[in-house]
């Protein structure tokens, strides 16, 4: 199992490599025609089955009061109200929102989030670049007995070209972003994989599958070393049916100015 799972992978790559490019050649020769094309086809939200052509696969968990956060036993709570109320005689509705920061749900790191260097800088949302927010990227499904460990990455064998990935983890099994009590239990990179996984890939964009893309033990030095090498990291995406395989991922957050994190919206295309 364990050599057929990197020549399974390599095989999806080769084939879907092939797919992505003869669609944006077709594309390409139509006049006035974006390169980056929206996919025919309708928007699964909430239905996460199997992947194919033309589907958008929305990976985003919505902001609901029971989606967990940092060390709470309590959840996000309510982000939203109505400040004006047509109920209430005014023109329109128009509602407030806040958070008590902006590492919750789904959202994306910046590198100054554990480097001081970079967000002194100016490294912040809105400098993270659209071409490494955009493009084809790889799930895999991680072993479900460990942290993403140096050797763990290793044995996953990815293959060399590839500058995005998401790593779905034993957190979708056990529903970690639907459970409001957080849970320091859950799947990350340790310091050793962390440190693997920028020193032998090409990889420019991590997404995980819970709240923080280190594991508890390794909180610091491990996001230090993969936002030390200025990788762009998602975590809190919604996982819990999509398939293994190459995607194109679409993660836009807001264009914050001195942010080091935002809640972002991420869809996967087909």
């Amino acid at each position: 199992m364990a050599m057929a799972m990197p020549l399974l992978l390599l095989l999806i790559l080769a084939l879907s490599l092939v797919a992505i490019t003869s669609v944006q050649v077709q594309a390409s020769t139509q006049p006035g025609d974006h390169i980056c094309q929206a996919p025919r086809g309708g928007v699964e939200s909430g239905d996460h089955g199997a992947a194919s052509r033309g589907r958008v696969i929305d990976i985003t968990h919505a902001y609901r009061e029971d989606v967990p956060s940092w060390e709470s036993k309590n959840g996000l709570g309510k982000l939203t109200g109505l400040v004006q109320s047509m109920a209430d005689g005014d023109d329109c509705n128009i509602s407030g929102l806040k958070f008590d920061g902006v590492h919750s749900g789904t959202h994306v790191d910046a590198p100054g989030h554990y480097v001081q260097e970079h967000y002194e800088a100016g490294l912040d949302v809105a400098s993270l670049s659209l071409d490494v927010l955009i493009g084809p990227v790889l799930l895999i499904d991680a072993p479900r007995d460990s942290n993403l460990t140096a050797q763990v990455l290793q044995d996953l064998h990815i293959p060399p070209g590839v500058e995005r990935v998401i790593f779905r983890t034993l957190n979708s099994d056990r529903k970690l972003m639907w459970t409001q009590e957080w849970d320091s239990s859950y799947v990350g990179f340790t310091t050793d994989g962390a440190e693997w996984l920028v020193k032998n890939t090409n990889v420019k964009f991590v997404g995980i599958d819970y709240l923080s893309i280190a594991a508890y033990v390794d909180i610091v030095a491990a996001h230090r070393v993969l936002l030390g090498k200025k990788l762009v990291i998602v975590k809190g995406l919604n996982l819990d049916e999509v398939e293994m395989g190459l995607y194109t991922v679409h993660c836009l957050p807001l264009k914050l100015l001195q942010a080091e994190g935002c809640p972002i919206r991420c869809v996967l295309s087909t």
